[in-house]
Order: C-alpha cells, then structure tokens, then sequence
C-alpha cells in the first residue's frame, strides 16, 4: 500500500524511513459486535527507534484508520523532535544568562548587600565563659 503524499512529506522531513516503521492490523476491541471482531480494523504503529507506538480504530475502514494513524504518528514524531529542540535552546539560553557579566547596577547593589551583611555580623562576639 502507498502512503499519501503529505505523508511520505512528513516523513522525509523528520528523516524518518518507513523501514523504522513497523505496522500492523489487528482485531478491534471494545464495542461493535461481530464486524470489530471479525475484521482486522485497527492499525497499530511502532516506530522502532524510538519506542513510539500509536494504535487506531476510530474509522470501520483499515484504509482510513491507517492513514490517522500514520498523520498521528507524524504528529507525535514532529512534537517530540520540536520538544528535544527547544530544550536544547533552553538549555542554551539558562547558559547565557548565567555566564554573562553582571551590571554595574548589579555590582552596587551587590557590594550594599555584602557591606550590611557584614555589619549584621561584626556585632556577633565569641561564645565563652569559664572553662573555655
């Protein structure tokens, strides 16, 4: 059987080979009497590498459950790779901000506090008595 177009589109984007794909019809479950028990309806989809497996029966036809599922697979695929870019921008980013240099506001503002901390502190003395 030949996927549609926008699908084998998809794919190609994610760089994403049908032989990673692993497909399967199985019987149905759930309601709908002897039809969903006799015809192999549901398909089932395994992306190897990943681990992914999406799994539809919304439609009666195999043809038309194949291809949701197919455009769900895609989907899923494509929100994982934007979800591992987007952390590797993150990750970028929290670098950035903790590697760049402070302003001169920052400073100040830094030495104010260290100054009062210090002053908080001087009024401390040691501990002691007798025996000490």
């Amino acid at each position: 059987m030949q996927l549609p177009t926008q699908i084998s589109e998809r794919l190609a984007a994610l760089g994403i080979s049908l032989a990673d794909v692993e497909e399967r019809f199985i019987r149905g479950s759930g309601p709908g009497g002897q039809k969903i028990n006799k015809t192999s309806s549901t398909v089932c989809l395994r992306h190897r590498p990943t681990g992914l497996e999406v799994r539809c029966q919304r439609e009666r036809s195999q043809s038309a459950n194949r291809e949701q599922a197919w455009v769900e697979l895609c989907g899923r695929l494509e929100e994982r790779t934007r979800a591992a870019s987007a952390a590797k921008v993150q990750t970028r980013e929290a670098e950035r901000r903790r590697t760049r240099q402070k302003s001169r506001g920052q400073k100040v503002r830094m030495i104010v506090a260290k100054k009062h901390r210090a002053k908080h502190k001087s009024g401390r003395g040691r501990v002691g008595g007798d025996g000490w």
